[in-house]
């Protein structure tokens, strides 16, 4: 499969981010990177929280890569310190303009969880609504919002420089 090349919604994910909002009712401070990786090939994003365990430890930190699939959908795989691989770990999406639907589905093939990617060109900022599904009904889990901090990024493939603002 050739690069990812010509996906401008994942170009966006490129750069570093604050991501700031509630997960399970907590207020979080989260520290986030987006790059490519493996040639192009997948967009990695690398979310560390700010708040600590007891050991002193980041509470939460994942890597996610999310990869274009034919025909015409995304896939996310989730990886975190909550540890197992399963097929709850891989979400599937169908772009819209600028969202990503990641839906993520159980060992019986139901909808587990959602987690929906909402890109802002107005202001260059995500917002990331969670929300477990239980008997085919959304719970909001998460609503994140994460905001540029490096207004220019350059990504892991030389041919492509993205320039970010940061506006108020």
């Amino acid at each position: 499969m050739p690069p990812l090349n010509e996906h401008p919604l994942l170009e966006r994910m490129v750069g570093r981010w604050l991501m700031r909002g509630t997960i399970a009712r907590r207020s979080v401070v989260h520290d986030v990177e987006g790059d490519w990786v493996l040639a192009h090939h997948y967009i990695r994003i690398h979310e560390v929280s700010r708040e600590k365990n007891t050991e002193g430890q980041p509470e939460y930190e994942a890597m996610v890569f999310i990869g274009w699939n034919n025909p015409g959908h995304y896939s996310c795989a989730w990886l975190d310190i909550l540890g197992g691989l399963s097929t709850l770990s891989i979400g599937v999406a169908v772009p819209g303009e600028n969202e990503l639907p990641f839906v993520f589905r159980n060992e019986k093939g139901e909808v587990d969880l959602t987690n929906t990617f909402t890109y802002s060109p107005r202001d260059h900022a995500w917002e990331w609504k969670i929300d477990n599904v239980e008997n085919g009904l959304p719970r909001e889990f998460a609503r994140l919002r994460l905001t540029a901090v490096n207004p220019t990024v350059k990504s892991e493939s030389s041919r492509s420089k993205v320039s970010l603002s940061n506006r108020p």
